[in-house]
């Protein structure tokens, strides 16, 4: 590892990619990439690529195969970019490790077979991670690639925690609540510490709200409790996923509505969520922005952000009563980051544990938001996913092989 090498860093969804360049050299990669952006809208009509010094620019992706074309994009700008310089590493943020994955892991092809199973719990993100990784193990079989899961933080929680209210033998078979984010999660036990320290290995509750959603609860910086489990599917409200649901509403729309289970899988991952009780978008900012102008859209945005912000409100309540209180509340991902109107429903409607919130503070995004006086005290930190990606590459390309 030196100087003029760089750790790539991929975080692969449906309909893009991310990619981030940290240096290597002494004291592991700085916290800040030398360069990122992203290629997005892939498989749709209008696919771009951007990135932290080049506009943002249509790119045309072979229909046939948008993907690979994509991640061919992104390697001609890299090595543009890198001018000779090489990539010591390429690190995959993975969403699921099932129980066999609890830390990062060198790529290999028993690796991703071992992936591939549990691409049926995870079918937004890991088929393409795991395309990324295929493609590159053939075209560079010598670079190393690194896996490194949002599952793993999650080891810690307890037993109690991770078990699902099945038949014992569903437990044996590996049916059990994973937890996820687990990367984001990891950054924010840096973070915290760093920003709050004692204050933030008390009772810390953490709110990732993006277009996936999830909390974790912390103590001693370590996970306790989540809100996601066997899948990502559960928990939270999201953008276009519906969070926890009765099954037995799953079992009504397939025996009673005879939708087939692929039907089924579409409707809870793809058409539920803010998109689906809105029926306008899955973005809050859209439906902020039409809830008030007393159309019967508006009123259907209003309660789709009513109901998000309900569903985030009754989980934090759980896991505070899993904790016995709560000292900090911290929000990060994009929602959680930018959204001042949703952390300030969400805090209004936490004033019975104490939680007062300072407006000025809430609306420029501070790190902490709460008044001096709040029983509480709430933050706002950006989350680097892949910063610690990168840490995990670079520890494991220190260990010595074989």
């Amino acid at each position: 590892m030196n100087d003029d090498a760089y750790i790539l860093v991929l975080n692969c969804g449906s309909s893009s990619i991310k990619f981030g360049l940290f240096a290597t050299g002494a004291g592991g990669p700085p916290r800040q990439p030398a360069w990122n952006g992203k290629v997005q809208g892939i498989g749709g009509p209008a696919p771009d690529f951007g990135a932290s010094s080049v506009p943002v620019a249509p790119v045309v992706l072979d229909a046939r195969r948008p993907y690979p074309a994509a991640l061919e994009v992104i390697r001609g700008h890299v090595l543009q970019w890198l001018a000779g310089r090489r990539i010591a590493a390429v690190a995959h943020r993975v969403v699921h490790g099932g129980s066999r994955y609890f830390a990062p892991v060198r790529i290999d092809a028993r690796v991703l077979d071992d992936l591939q199973a549990l691409v049926p719990l995870a079918p937004l993100h890991q088929p393409f991670a795991l395309e990324a990784m295929r493609i590159l193990l053939a075209e560079q079989p010598g670079l190393p690639q690194v896996a490194c899961f949002d599952t793993a933080f999650h080891h810690t929680v307890p037993r109690v925690e991770q078990m699902l209210p099945l038949p014992y033998t569903a437990w044996e078979r590996g049916l059990r609540r994973y937890g996820f984010h687990g990367l984001s999660y990891e950054y924010m036990a840096v973070a915290l510490a760093e920003r709050h320290g004692d204050a933030a290995r008390g009772r810390t509750l953490v709110a990732h709200l993006g277009s996936g959603a999830s909390l974790c609860a912390m103590q001693g910086l370590r996970s306790v409790a989540t809100t996601m489990g066997f899948s990502a599917l559960d928990g939270l409200m999201m953008g276009t996923r519906t969070g926890a649901l009765d099954p037995g509403a799953v079992i009504y729309l397939m025996e009673i509505e005879k939708l087939t289970l692929a039907q089924v899988g579409h409707v809870l991952y793809h058409e539920s969520g803010l998109l689906g009780v809105s029926g306008l978008s899955s973005d809050p900012r859209a439906l902020l922005a039409r809830e008030g102008d007393g159309s019967a859209e508006g009123e259907r945005a209003r309660m789709a952000l009513a109901l998000y912000v309900r569903r985030i409100v009754r989980e934090i309540g759980a896991l505070v009563a899993v904790l016995g209180g709560l000292d900090l509340l911290v929000f990060t991902a994009g929602i959680g980051e930018h959204s001042t109107a949703l952390r300030g429903r969400v805090c209004a409607a936490l004033g019975y544990l104490g939680v007062a919130l300072d407006d000025a503070a809430n609306a420029s995004h501070a790190p902490v938001i709460s008044t001096a006086a709040s029983a509480v005290r709430v933050g706002v930190e950006p989350t680097n996913e892949e910063w610690i990606a990168a840490r995990h590459a670079a520890a494991i390309l220190r260990l010595p092989v074989g």
